[in-house]
């Protein structure tokens, strides 16, 4: 297993540089990540390339046997380009240009922005082409979903508006565009969501199409770079790096094309009071896995406490930069890289810290460091191994961005049921798929789907001939509510999936920040928030009904038999406890071996290959923990990783 650090030679002093390279060999570090931001220095005048300082760094890293990972600097094009071309600056909402200052403030669809975007990557990659440190290229950083307003993105936008519908007919059709005399008569009527009205004051269909669009205006921008990095470095791995931002892309369709996936791991530092969060980065780390189904890197791992947009949170506490960096290669990761080296003495970013300090002097955090790259060098053997799941979650782009286009009621958003579930059967030591639930799902025992918001007619079919073949699914409130177009299903919820989970939803109830009560079939009592589906079984029997409110007795959750197998539908959100007691029934009920015993977010993962299995078991709490497991005593210290090979 592989770390790296993110570094700035750029930002240095030159007598740093061979100071630093050689405490990074000292440390253990293999790859260094560079030039992300650095065009400015790359090409600090029009046609004037400087690669002399990039030759040096690059040179003085594999001196020590560094790899690079090499990234195209198009995120922030220099002063002098928006200085003769003002017009390459994203256009704001409201019409008004985009401040520069900040970074990634082009238009990635601006045509002098591509044209010396293309001179840039083509000039870098003929230049290193054949340079055997270099073992990856990132393409640019951070790209988010393209929400620029610019006359030429408004031609992009109509343009894919014609591709998917053909006429204005079809498109008043799918939005539904007789409501408030919205008919659009011409293309030209049609344009980006501009002005400061909320999402969801706007017409859901047309802001989810908006949204899938900005989504493939980046992936085609994305495509576009690693066609022209292939062409000069047809061997190099190619890559970019994503995060949990507001305007997120389809990372499915973001990484169809690439390497491997990369993503920016920045888990909290400060642990919640609210026992009910859930805090734990593995439900994340799952779903980088799921993207291509394989390992994954960490292009930015945790290194300090963290300041730039607000004010500066906490310092990684003693266990966290080892133990962060361990569930991340439990959980699929091959190599994690650490952002960053120094922390920058100036910037808008100094704030937010790296392994060395403003101090120069490397300390707790920096030795702490030193140790995961020792363990992480002696986990070669795990590298080669793969995550086995019987279970799967399903998420989707599209359900993530509808709810957000349509809050559903207060406190509720879309992957707070992915979370909880997540938690629910990681409680019991297995290992979970987070997939798109595209994906074929036949190898499972269960599968997970929570808010299937949006109906898909293949999804559907997919999740009842898995169902009746002896499969367990499990569905949640906010299911098949609206079609692919995000208008609503005119039949009694939940549509579609009715048939399979053998109950329909006679009332709801959004009780937002309200509280409620269930009750099992045992007696025991569960609160409940945010959502009340009010469920009248056919063929389901009911498995907890609500205590309190108008509904009480009514079913809130219920087990149906369909074919060979069983669906459960979950019609309100519980507490985390009552998520766990309804996994461990389900597994039993499924026969997949699970373990028992383990404290609340401590974290049993495995990873196997030809005959090895590697056990990792982690404290995620701030308090020691004393337990047993398969009738071995395990003590562990706050954020410790204790890691079992078997074999090998």
């Amino acid at each position: 297993m592989i770390i790296g650090v993110d570094y700035y030679p750029e930002h240095w002093d030159k007598s740093l540089w061979k100071a630093d390279a050689d405490l990074m060999r000292e440390s253990g570090v293999k790859i260094v990540r560079l030039a992300e931001f650095a065009w400015c220095r790359l090409e600090p005048q029009e046609g004037n390339f400087d690669f002399g300082w990039l030759d040096e760094i690059i040179g003085i890293l594999s001196e020590r046997d560094i790899k690079i990972v090499l990234c195209t600097p198009t995120n922030c094009p220099p002063m002098w380009f928006y200085e003769k071309y003002p017009d390459a600056v994203q256009t704001e909402k409201d019409g008004r240009k985009t401040n520069t200052g900040i970074r990634g403030h082009r238009c990635i669809n601006n045509a002098d922005f591509l044209r010396y975007a293309e001179r840039i990557i083509d000039t870098m990659t003929k230049r290193y082409a054949d340079n055997k440190a270099i073992i990856a290229w990132q393409i640019d950083n951070e790209l988010e979903a393209n929400f620029c307003f610019c006359e030429t993105c408004i031609g992009k936008y109509r343009s894919w508006l014609k591709a998917r519908y053909t006429t204005v007919e079809a498109v008043n059709k799918a939005y539904g565009n007789n409501m408030w005399s919205g008919e659009y008569s011409s293309w030209e009527q049609i344009k980006p969501p501009f002005g400061s009205y909320p999402d969801a004051w706007l017409n859901p269909s047309y802001m989810l199409d908006y949204n899938r669009y900005a989504s493939d205006s980046v992936v085609e921008h994305i495509n576009w770079q690693q066609e022209l990095i292939r062409k000069n470095c047809p061997d190099t791995a190619i890559t970019t790096n994503v995060w949990f931002c507001r305007n997120m892309p389809n990372f499915y369709d973001e990484f169809k094309k690439l390497d491997f996936i990369s993503y920016d791991n920045y888990p909290t530092t400060r642990l919640p009071d609210n026992s009910e969060e859930c805090y734990s980065h593995a439900f994340h780390l799952d779903l980088m896995r799921g993207v291509k189904r394989k390992g994954f890197w960490v292009m930015e791992q945790l290194s300090g406490g963290l300041g730039c947009w607000a004010p500066m949170g906490r310092t990684p506490s003693p266990g966290m930069i080892k133990g962060y960096s361990l569930q991340a290669f439990a959980h699929g990761a091959d190599t994690v890289v650490h952002f960053r080296w120094r922390t920058a003495v100036s910037g808008a970013e100094m704030h937010w810290h790296g392994l060395i300090d403003h101090s120069n002097v490397p300390g707790r955090r920096f030795k702490e460091f030193s140790e995961l790259c020792k363990e992480a060098a002696a986990l070669e053997a795990v590298r080669n191994t793969e995550i086995r799941s019987d279970i799967a979650i399903l998420y989707s782009p599209d359900d993530e961005y509808a709810f957000k286009i349509q809050p559903q009621t207060n406190g509720m958003y879309y992957m707070e049921q992915h979370f909880l579930l997540h938690s629910a059967f990681a409680k019991y030591g297995l290992n979970i798929d987070v997939i798109s639930r595209l994906e074929d799902i036949s190898r499972y025992k269960i599968v997970i789907a929570p808010q299937m918001y949006l109906t898909d007619e293949a999804v559907t079919k997919r999740l009842y001939e898995f169902t009746e073949n002896g499969g367990t699914v499990v569905l949640t409130n906010r299911s098949g509510v609206k079609d692919e177009n995000n208008k609503c299903i005119m039949e009694q919820l939940p549509t579609v999936y009715r048939k399979l989970v053998g109950a329909y939803v006679e009332e709801y109830d959004p009780i937002g920040y309200d509280t409620s009560s269930i009750r099992l079939t045992d007696g025991s009592i569960y609160k409940c928030r945010q959502w009340c589906d009010i469920l009248c079984p056919e063929t389901a029997e009911t498995i907890a009904v609500y205590d309190e409110e108008f509904y009480k007795g009514k079913a809130a959750i219920t087990r149906n038999s369909c074919g060979r197998g069983t669906a459960y539908y979950i019609g309100t959100v519980c507490e985390k406890k009552l998520y766990c007691k309804l996994a461990k029934d389900i597994l039993l009920e499924s026969g997949i071996p699970f373990v028992e015993g383990l404290p609340d977010n401590v974290e049993f993962t495995t990873r196997t290959g030809d005959g090895i299995i590697a056990r990792f078991i982690f404290n995620n709490t701030s308090k020691n923990q004393h337990f047993t497991l398969d009738k071995e005593e395990i003590s562990l210290a706050p954020f410790e990783m204790k890691i079992d090979i078997i074999g090998g």
